[in-house]
This record gives structure tokens, C-alpha cells and sequence, in this order.
């Protein structure tokens, strides 16, 4: 997998092409797909900073989970498309953190999204402190 890290605007980018599992009977990416392609680009976006979600769970006990969020879709993704999933930090709390993510097919924006993330427990799914080198890297 292929990725890219724009370092003077900390924007993290992972190609996902749109498979015939990901649109409808039109060839039209489902709605709910973008939240797949978001969370997948998040996910590797954390990994480039050293943590999988399972280590993340193993040495801290604890894990991000979408708080809320706001998603606008402009233009719709179709079958065989080559999109590009971006995440950037737009904020970090003690427990939380916001990112800014976009979908585009080339220089056209299809879709974007503000997504709030809370770090917590395992145990017990309530708010901990997003762990200290993560913090770190994320400031800097």
C-alpha cells in the first residue's frame, strides 16, 4: 500500500480505488462507503506515526472512537475510480482529537468531513488522556 505525508501540512494520503462492493446498482459509491474509506485512511494514518490500533489497545489499553461527525458530499465517486483519502489534525484535546478529512478524484473535492475523535478505555469505553507520544508527535 501506498501512501503519502505531505510534512509542511502534516496531510496524510492513502489511494483507494472504488470497487464494484463499494457502489450501487449505478456504479455509484454508497453513501455510507465514504465513512469506510475515511476510517481506513485513519487507520493507516495512525500507523504512520508508530501504532496500529491494536498496539494502541495492548501498551496503552485504550483506542479512538468517532465521538461525532459532520460529512458533506459534493460529488459522487464511481465504479473504478482512483480516489485519494486524506486526514489532517485540525485540534488535539486531553481526550480528544479533530480531524479533517477529504475524498478526491484528482483535484476534484467529492467529499469532506470533520470527525471528532475520543481517546478511552478498553475497559471501561470511558475518556483517557490521548496517550503522551502521540501527543507529541501531533503537536510538533
Amino acid at each position: 500500500m501506498k501512501y503519502t505525508m505531505k510534512k509542511k501540512e502534516q496531510i496524510f494520503s492513502l489511494p483507494i480505488r472504488v470497487y464494484f462492493q463499494d457502489t450501487d446498482a449505478g456504479g455509484v459509491v454508497y453513501h455510507a462507503n465514504y465513512l469506510n474509506f475515511m476510517e481506513r485512511a485513519r487507520t493507516e494514518w495512525l500507523r504512520t506515526h508508530g501504532y496500529s490500533n491494536a498496539e494502541l489497545m495492548k501498551q496503552f489499553g485504550a483506542v479512538f472512537v468517532v465521538r461525532s461527525l459532520k460529512l458533506d458530499y459534493l460529488k459522487p465517486a464511481l465504479l473504478d475510480d482512483m480516489l485519494d483519502v486524506s486526514a489532517q489534525i485540525k485540534d488535539i484535546g486531553r481526550s480528544r482529537i479533530s480531524l479533517l478529512q477529504t475524498v478526491r478524484r484528482g483535484d476534484e473535492i467529492l467529499a469532506e468531513a470533520e470527525v471528532h475523535l475520543a481517546c478511552v478505555s478498553i475497559e471501561s469505553f470511558k475518556p483517557v488522556s490521548v496517550p503522551e507520544v502521540l501527543r507529541k508527535q501531533w503537536k510538533d
